[in-house]
């Protein structure tokens, strides 16, 4: 007769959680930043077509760190939840923190319920009309939610890019000056820079020099950038605030950190 060995409930959930943190670590940091303009979503991500940035509704986005078809699950996921709702009820009964404790619920269960975690870190992005009114929801891998401020950093190398934007974030950055600090931010935390430690933080920043620090940011066709408009409709005629960043867009924009 085959003996079971028994593991107690604590060393259980310890193991999960180291199992999925090591699946986070490894994945690339994504920067989620409140600015003036709106909030900007700025990755790192090679993969012109296997984005780690999405929209999810009119004003709200979505951004992830870890295995891809797991969080490109929930993603769509949220897309029918916010489509459904906005149908049933009202456009502006669609919001981020609503969005946020579905999600908490889903990652919850799996973790507590399934053999295996899901090896995923999110955050569901709101703009405000003002920038007092912005969202930033970050979740965990366990249903662990946290309303934060300002930016959020995830990934492997989440506490050395953290420490880069304390020094050049701050909350009146226009879109590209935003953009800049975080590209650079991430550049301290890859390949090129001092290699950090797996974590994920979020903070209050701090007013700084900007985007003039002089160190490079990253190269532009690494980058995925996305941003959420404050006012879509006076800009763009459009209630949807979601837009990408890229190609010339993109290249313009940080070549002027280097003209600076």
């Amino acid at each position: 007769m085959t003996q079971q060995f028994y593991v107690s409930p604590e060393q259980l959930m310890k193991d999960r959680a180291d199992f999925a943190r090591k699946g986070i670590g490894r994945g690339r940091s994504v920067v989620v930043m409140s600015c003036r303009d709106g909030i900007a979503l700025v990755a790192e991500n090679p993969s012109p077509s296997l984005h780690k940035l999405g929209e999810i509704y009119d004003r709200i986005a979505f951004a992830a760190v870890g295995k891809y078809n797991e969080f490109e699950s929930l993603r769509q996921a949220g897309v029918r939840y916010a489509d459904v709702r906005g149908y049933s009820y009202a456009r502006e009964d669609v919001t981020a923190r609503g969005l946020a404790s579905v999600y908490a619920q889903s990652l919850g269960a799996v973790f507590t319920a399934e053999s295996k975690p899901f090896e995923v870190e999110l955050v569901v992005a709101e703009v405000g009309h003002s920038q007092d009114a912005d969202h930033l929801y970050r979740l965990t891998f366990d249903g662990s939610i946290a309303d934060e401020s300002g930016f959020v950093v995830m990934g492997g190398a989440a506490d050395v890019v953290v420490e880069a934007l304390r020094g050049t974030f701050s909350a009146d950055l226009a879109l590209p000056g935003a953009v800049r600090a975080a590209a650079r931010a991430l550049r301290n935390g890859g390949p090129a820079g001092t290699n950090g430690t797996t974590g994920t933080t979020g903070t209050n920043g701090t007013a700084g020099e900007g985007d003039r620090t002089g160190a490079p940011a990253l190269d532009p066709s690494v980058l995925e950038v996305a941003f959420l408009e404050r006012d879509p409709d006076t800009l763009r005629g459009s209630r949807r605030a979601f837009r990408r960043i890229g190609g010339p867009e993109l290249e313009n924009l940080l070549q002027q950190e280097q003209d600076i």
